[in-house]
């Protein structure tokens, strides 16, 4: 490794800033996979083993091909050497941008996190970017910093300024812009913080906001009052005021984590979280609510998902947006994370340009069960300023649930919900299935648009 690199790691485990943003100390975990020796190219080999019947036997259909893992040693002028299955977009944005970046190095969720792409100069290296784009990093007026790993600006057209990713990662124009019904803090998250980091809204559960640091940033954040800015740390002395409020009120039973990225954290530091909060008697359920599995699979290795699983019973919400996100590095990593006994939900926002359309959202909910997480909410994006671009009518929302509802698995339906300005919490939406009442009897609709009797006396 050279000295430049060095000094990030060093500047990283001191809990420095990088590039004027606070970034969380990472230590090396002893338990993360080692780097691979060897590299590894596809060779097809059909699932099974051939047997020789002993009797006639009718013909069998095709089998279906895997790769076979072939170890070739590494020389000079081998090339790109890939550990995991990339995406084709993945695998030509390395061929053009890090040739010379070491499989070990790209898979490594640190690196990734020091070679963000935080700023004008950096971006233009990667994107053509449109005149709205540049004027809007240009004037820096954005509340929200730029920041962008290199794993996931692998998944952004470098041309086209409308691609769904692409408008839900670089900043344009439109975020200057604020309406009247906008709000820093329109769930008024503020107002039931009992202590700072910890919002305590409803009567049985409260947020734990273990930092403001998050590895890719959302131009949609309703935490980007808070997000980026260094507000909120995650030392031990930062969040004990938070754990110890928990533990004095026993009416709390479920803690979420959030940020912030509570995965953007050295294991170390989140394991030491989860044993604090473990260790709280009325305590029932912990979950973590992250878009990191996405964002930067990297960071989901084995000592991680070992980690995690100390602390049953413990839930995931992730962050999806779009199926394009649903990649073999971040279908690896929800694979390790259910391996490891962690029920996994999916947090999805509707964005109009990105996935305000039923056969966007039909086959992310699709891609989502295939990688065993089960969609869960589907939010109202919530009128934080400079959304108003990302904000679609709740009529287009209640359109997609009913293309959803009875076309499809019910595991594939989440709920459709609006997080009530001012803290009155999620509001679920659904279509008007009950069309009403005659007599004794309520009048139904089904998906089909047909009507039904039910018999229900008063």
């Amino acid at each position: 490794m050279t000295t430049a690199s060095n000094s990030l790691d060093a500047r990283m485990a001191s809990n420095t800033e990088l590039g004027g943003e606070r970034v969380p100390g990472e230590t090396l975990d002893s338990d993360d996979e080692p780097p691979p020796p060897c590299r590894v190219v596809g060779e097809p080999r059909p699932v099974g083993i051939a047997s020789t019947p002993t009797a006639p036997v009718a013909p069998s259909p095709p089998r279906r091909h895997v790769p076979l893992l072939k170890v070739v040693p590494n020389g000079a002028g081998s090339g790109p050497r890939f550990r995991t299955p990339s995406s084709p977009l993945t695998r030509a944005f390395r061929r053009t941008h890090y040739p010379d970046v070491s499989d070990a190095d790209w898979n490594d969720w640190r690196w990734q996190i020091r070679h963000r792409v935080r700023h004008l100069a950096e971006l233009e290296r990667f994107l053509v970017l449109a005149p709205d784009e540049r004027a809007a990093l240009t004037e820096g007026a954005s509340k929200l910093p730029l920041g962008i790993t290199p794993y996931y600006l692998s998944l952004v057209s470098a041309t086209d300024p409308g691609q769904p990713l692409r408008r839900t990662v670089v900043p344009t124009l439109a975020e200057l812009n604020r309406s009247p019904e906008e709000a820093d803090d329109p769930l008024g998250e503020e107002r039931h913080s009992a202590v700072p980091g910890l919002v305590h809204r409803y009567p049985d559960r409260v947020l734990l906001l273990v930092h403001d640091y998050c590895t890719t940033y959302c131009r949609y954040c309703t935490r980007s009052r808070k997000v980026g800015h260094g507000e909120l740390s995650s030392s031990r002395e930062a969040l004990l005021p938070a754990i110890e409020y928990i533990r004095a009120h026993r009416e709390i039973r479920d803690v979420l984590l959030s940020g912030g990225d509570p995965l953007s954290v050295a294991d170390e530091k989140l394991g030491w979280i989860l044993e604090q909060l473990r260790a709280i008697p009325h305590l029932e359920l912990l979950r973590i609510g992250t878009k990191i599995p996405n964002v930067l699979p990297q960071r989901i290795t084995p000592g991680l998902t070992r980690m995690l699983r100390r602390f049953h019973p413990l839930w995931m919400s992730i962050h999806f947006t779009h199926p394009d996100e649903c990649t073999p590095e971040v279908q690896r990593a929800c694979g390790r994370l259910a391996d490891a006994g962690i029920p996994l939900g999916s947090q999805t926002v509707l964005l109009r340009g990105v996935n305000d359309d039923l056969a966007t959202m039909k086959r992310l909910m699709h891609e989502l069960l295939k990688m065993r997480v089960r969609p869960y909410y589907l939010y109202q994006c919530d009128p934080i300023v400079g959304s108003a671009h990302f904000r679609t009518p709740v009529s287009k929302g209640l359109e997609i649930i009913a293309g959803l509802r009875g076309h499809t698995s019910g595991y594939a339906v989440p709920s459709y919900v609006i997080d009530a300005p001012g803290g009155g919490g999620k509001i679920p939406l659904l279509p008007d299935y009950l069309v009403g009442r005659d007599g004794p009897d309520l009048i139904l609709r089904n998906y089909e648009g047909n009507t039904y009797r039910y018999t229900d006396p008063a």
